[in-house]
């Protein structure tokens, strides 16, 4: 309800008398015999909580100072609200901020509206202050002094000392997207969101999204068609029978010309479809064989159905006839396996019971080679070179432990792993490792994204929030004074002054709520493997979005393309130029970065790094835009909401003025709310930089949402795992 607008800047006729019945009904049910209410009932009716807003708005709705408000009054307020104009819209926006009251007694408060018409100092700064908590945006006071300076030295044309409605009307006027909004923002503050309006034509049956999925649906077919020749020709086998019946490799491949043809990109969402297709085809060729034992069991008289499940029956199939059992076995590893994978039991925490069950597939292959006297012709293959790639990632991973030579500590419980770098290590931007610490769990290894770029040398990055049992001990095991861990060989001289240097910069990024530490724990990594991302360099306009943590593959590639792009002087004439290196493997010609986070304390977490790219784009290309960030957190009263509207002119005021956001600290200006996935994906579209891919990292349901926009535009879709 608080600052959600509506989905388009009208509401129509119809939505608006629906709303007034609903606030109607509201009321009858809450006031009393009087037929008024008082404030504490105001809130419970329109749902509020917010004390300072609702007071205000409380006191302007009471026309009479009464302390209460009949219906009457409610509704001839709302209706101002929802119909009158401009100009009414804008005089309730400058009487919310004038809010000497006196007076009356309403609960333990006073608040008899009393205008003075006009705005001075204390009173902007109180609003202001209200609207900073209410967007969870934590600045010191200092800040929010700057910020009403900054507000009040704009709108006070005369230096009177006080804001006049006139004034107002002409500072805002410089704000034509908080113009246009006054003609919704004032109702929908009160008025709750509408459900997005759903297209009457399945996404599934577009044109779009079969030429955006063409790989993916060309496997699928494949794949179905395969399973039922296999299902054909057992059937013809059988018919005249008596019985009845029914990693490295992909990141290789990404590099070759195969990757424009499969959805290597989604070989997850494969395996889930394969897992599926599996269970439900062993579950349909136990019931027939069920079925059919049961036939038998009616026929012969002397055995039971049981008899048939249970007992070794010779002829049946299977080693000395231990088809059935060996059945059952399957089908019930099957269907454990399957329990055990739903994302309720691995994104709720644990995840161990996830990986452990999963590593039934040992005993499932033994028992089919048991149960099938043919499968071990299909597998032997598969199967050798799935062993012979098992046993080597295990000597690479155990050929020489590394060491955790640095933990950060970031706010959200983020855990920032520095990891010394194997001397042949080589991978790409975007790539993921499976970490193992024996200090956290011996025998569990858990994929990461590799957060820092191949052109640092002798270190790794790994950020890791703290989701499941594993990433929550690893937290608290760093939180511990002191992390027990012997000293291992000496580190390289390089990779010592590299740590001193760090460790000489703590004291500047204390007040970050950072906590630092050099260690030498011991720790495993298997890896690297490819992700979708890789295709970045190879992309003309790319738009990376990353939700929360999800920034942390693009980490990796932002530094990167810096690195790529770095300015290089010669020693002698100092000259400077920009080497980018763009080989064969790089045509970007545009980068739109998009960080969403939820809170403030969530961009501590890669906001030094931002700076930095910030800083070398400003020495390479001075007013340049080949890399654009675009910051939006959406705990912030978006620039629709009422609320937030002196906010938000005061932020961008502030920011014109110091050339640097009040949230983040970047030169790019945080944006409050969500975006606006038709107008950031329009002006891409705009730019006409080269063909778009969006790259997104993040959660499942905001990615269905942005790829339903690049189905819109025409723009490829990427999904990331983080």
């Amino acid at each position: 309800l608080l600052g959600a607008a509506a989905g388009s800047h009208t509401m129509s006729t119809a939505e608006d008398t629906e709303w007034l019945q609903w606030v109607t009904k509201q009321f009858g049910s809450i006031a009393g015999d009087n037929k008024e209410i008082n404030l504490e009932e105001f809130k419970t009716a329109l749902q509020v909580k917010e004390s300072f807003f609702a007071e205000r708005f409380f006191a302007l709705f009471d026309a009479d100072g009464s302390g209460t408000i009949s219906l009457e009054e409610l509704l001839k307020s709302l209706s101002l609200l929802m119909h009158g104009n401009e100009m009414d819209k804008l005089r309730f926006l400058f009487q919310v901020y004038d809010h000497c009251s006196v007076g009356i007694t309403v609960g333990l408060r006073c608040w008899r509206h009393v205008p003075s018409g006009s705005i001075d100092p204390d009173e902007l700064r109180v609003v202001l202050g209200w609207c900073l908590r209410e967007s969870a945006i934590a600045l010191p006071e200092e800040r929010l002094a700057d910020l009403t300076l900054a507000l009040f030295e704009a709108a006070d044309k005369d230096r009177s000392g006080s804001i006049t409605f006139e004034e107002l009307k002409e500072e805002l006027e410089g704000f034509p997207e908080v113009m246009e909004n006054l003609t919704i923002s004032a109702a929908s503050w009160l008025k709750p969101p509408l459900p997005p309006a759903r297209s009457r034509r399945p996404r599934h049956l577009t044109r779009t999204y079969w030429h955006n999925h063409r790989g993916k649906l060309a496997c699928l077919g494949g794949y179905a068609g395969l399973n039922l020749l296999l299902f054909a020709l057992g059937a013809l086998w059988h018919a005249g029978q008596s019985r009845c019946g029914t990693g490295l490799c992909l990141t290789w491949l990404r590099a070759t010309p195969i990757a424009k043809v499969l959805p290597l990109d989604q070989h997850v969402v494969f395996h889930q479809l394969v897992g599926y297709v599996v269970l439900v085809l062993a579950a349909i060729h136990t019931g027939a064989h069920v079925a059919n034992f049961s036939r038998l069991a009616r026929q012969d008289g002397c055995h039971g159905l049981a008899e048939y499940l249970l007992r070794a029956q010779p002829g049946v199939g299977g080693l000395g006839g231990t088809a059935s059992q060996t059945g059952l076995a399957l089908q019930a590893l099957l269907a454990t396996m399957l329990a055990f994978s739903s994302p309720c039991v691995r994104q709720s925490g644990h995840f161990e019971v996830f990986y452990w069950t999963h590593l039934s597939y040992i005993f499932i292959w033994t028992l089919l080679i048991l149960h099938g006297p043919h499968f071990w012709k299909w597998f032997a293959v598969p199967g050798c070179l799935f062993v012979m790639e098992k046993v080597l990632g295990l000597a690479w991973r155990r050929a020489g432990g590394l060491r955790i030579v640095e933990v950060n500590l970031l706010p959200s419980k983020v855990t920032h792993l520095v990891i010394e770098r194997p001397q042949f290590f080589r991978y790409k931007p975007g790539d993921y490792v499976y970490l193992n610490i024996p200090a956290i769990a011996s025998y569990e290894w858990h994929p990461f994204t590799i957060s820092s770029a191949p052109e640092q040398q002798e270190t790794l990055w790994l950020h890791i929030r703290s989701l499941g049992q594993w990433t929550n001990k690893l937290y608290e095991y760093f939180q511990q004074p002191e992390s027990p861990g012997p000293e291992q060989k000496p580190l390289s001289r390089s990779l010592r002054e590299k740590r001193c240097r760090r460790w000489a910069q703590v004291g500047v990024s204390a007040g970050l709520g950072e906590t630092h530490r050099l260690c030498s724990i011991k720790c495993y990594i298997d890896g690297p493997y490819g992700t979708p991302t890789r295709r970045i360099f190879t992309s003309e306009h790319a738009v990376l979005i990353g939700a929360g943590i999800g920034i942390t593959p693009f980490a990796s590639i932002l530094q990167s393309i810096m690195y790529r792009r770095r300015k290089q002087s010669c020693p002698s004439c100092h000259y400077s130029w920009c080497e980018d290196l763009r080989d064969e493997e790089m045509t970007l010609q545009k980068v739109d970065f998009i960080w969403i986070n939820r809170d403030q304390k969530h961009f501590e977490w890669f906001i030094s790094l931002l700076t930095k790219l910030e800083m070398e784009q400003a020495e390479q290309e001075p007013g340049g835009r080949f890399l654009e960030m675009h910051m939006y957190m959406t705990s912030a009263l978006s620039k629709n909401d009422m609320k937030a509207i002196g906010l938000q002119m005061a932020l961008d005021l502030l920011a014109t003025k110091e050339q640097r956001d009040s949230i983040t600290g970047l030169r790019t200006r945080t944006q409050p709310g969500r975006p606006d996935w038709i107008k950031v994906f329009g002006k891409v579209a705009e730019e006409k930089r080269g063909k778009v891919q969006v790259f997104f990292c993040g959660s499942p349901a905001l990615a269905k949402v942005i790829r339903v926009h690049c189905e819109r535009f025409g723009f490829r879709f990427f999904k990331e795992n983080f």
